[in-house]
């Protein structure tokens, strides 16, 4: 049953989260609010792991969280149900694109997902600020504006901003050495 809703859900994200990995975070949690497979921790390491591996976000995301509800097979049922409607609709507009490309409909509909797609981005990044930056529940609990920041993070967050723009360096760079300082921050 489990591998069922697995493959059912990852194919919900894969059919819906139009615009790529990052427009799959605002499913993720919803899945997590619906079913309680995984902590808001554990979607801000399935973030930090899916950008820090190679392949899709979304991809890396649903094998992710699949692996962590029912083990490896799990991982490869919510991978095969995050691909599954890419596979089908590829396969439907690469039949019918060229022989459609043109009319209006077809592209009022493709302007139209623009903003949609922009949308669930702005979603999701906002999101990750929120809960990498921020101690929501700290705040909650003691009132003290103090708690309500993590400042570790935000000094993180802050350094790292200006060494992107101070030393152009490939981007694995920034990840395997915010990844390292993490490491050592969490112990």
């Amino acid at each position: 049953m489990i591998y069922l809703q697995l493959f059912f859900e990852f194919f919900k994200i894969g059919l819906f989260a139009i615009g790529g990995g990052l427009a799959t975070i605002p499913f993720i949690q919803n899945l997590s609010d619906k079913y309680h497979w995984f902590t808001t921790e554990d979607i801000i390491n399935m973030i930090a792991i899916s950008e820090s591996t190679p392949g899709p976000i979304g991809i890396n995301m649903a094998t992710f969280a699949g692996y962590k509800v029912a083990g490896i097979l799990g991982g490869i049922i919510a991978t095969l149900g995050e691909i599954a409607p890419s596979i089908i609709i590829i396969v439907l507009i690469a039949h019918y694109y060229m022989k459609f490309s043109e009319e209006a409909i077809v592209r009022a509909s493709l302007e139209g997902i623009r903003p949609a797609v922009i949308g669930l981005i702005g979603a999701a990044a906002f999101e990750v600020v929120k809960i990498a930056l921020f101690n929501i529940e700290s705040f909650l609990q003691s009132k003290a504006i103090l708690d309500f920041f993590d400042f570790k993070s935000i000094v993180l967050f802050a350094v790292l901003l200006f060494l992107i723009q101070k030393y152009k360096k490939h981007p694995i760079l920034y990840i395997v050495a915010s990844a390292v300082i993490g490491i050592i921050l969490k112990y």
